[in-house]
C-alpha cells in the first residue's frame, strides 16, 4: 500500500509544503539521507501556538506534533517527487514549547512518531529525541525535524 493510500485510509491529507521563514531550505539530500528542516505546528495554514503545561493540553500537543509530521511528509514529497523513495525514517527531533514542570514531551512527540509508523510501516520506526524548550519560533507549540534514508532517483 502506498503512503498516499495510507493517508486516505486515515482520513488525512498532506498540507501544502510550507515555505522557509528564514535563511534555510526545507530539505537537503546528501549521501542517501534527506535532512528535513524543523517543521512548526500548523493546521490549515494557521500556526498552532502556545505552551504545553499552560494553555495547550496534552491532546492538543499530540495533534500539533502530528501536524508537524504531516508537514515533514509534505516536504519529503516535494523534494523527492515520490514518497516510494523513502527507505526509512531514521530520526525525529521533537521540540516542545513547555513549562518547566511539564514532563510529557515524549507523549507529545508520539503524535509524529505514531504517524510515521502508520504511514511507512516498519520503515517508519525511528530513533528520536523529545525535549522541552522555553520558547519556539513564532510562538508555536511544537517543532520537529527529521533525518530520512532515501533511494536514489
Amino acid at each position: 500500500m502506498t503512503v498516499e493510500a495510507r493517508l486516505a485510509e486515515l482520513g488525512l491529507t498532506l498540507p501544502q509544503p510550507a515555505a522557509p521563514v528564514a535563511a534555510y531550505v526545507p530539505v537537503v539530500i546528501a549521501n542517501g539521507l534527506a535532512h528535513v528542516s524543523g517543521q512548526v505546528s500548523m493546521k490549515d495554514g494557521a500556526l498552532i501556538k502556545g505552551r504545553l503545561g499552560e494553555e495547550v493540553s496534552l491532546d492538543e500537543g499530540i495533534a500539533a506534533a502530528q501536524a508537524c509530521g504531516l508537514m515533514i511528509v509534505a516536504q519529503l514529497k516535494a523534494a523527492l517527487g515520490d514518497l516510494g523513495r523513502v527507505e526509512r525514517i531514521v530520526k525525529l527531533g521533537a521540540f516542545v514549547n513547555s513549562t518547566a514542570d511539564f514532563t510529557d514531551q515524549p507523549k507529545v512527540a508520539n503524535g509524529a512518531s505514531e504517524l510515521m509508523v502508520a504511514l511507512f510501516g516498519e520503515a517508519g520506526r525511528h530513533a528520536r529525541s523529545a525535549v522541552g524548550v522555553p520558547t519556539l519560533p513564532l510562538g508555536v507549540a511544537v517543532e520537529i525535524d527529521a533525518v530520512v534514508a532515501v533511494r536514489a532517483d
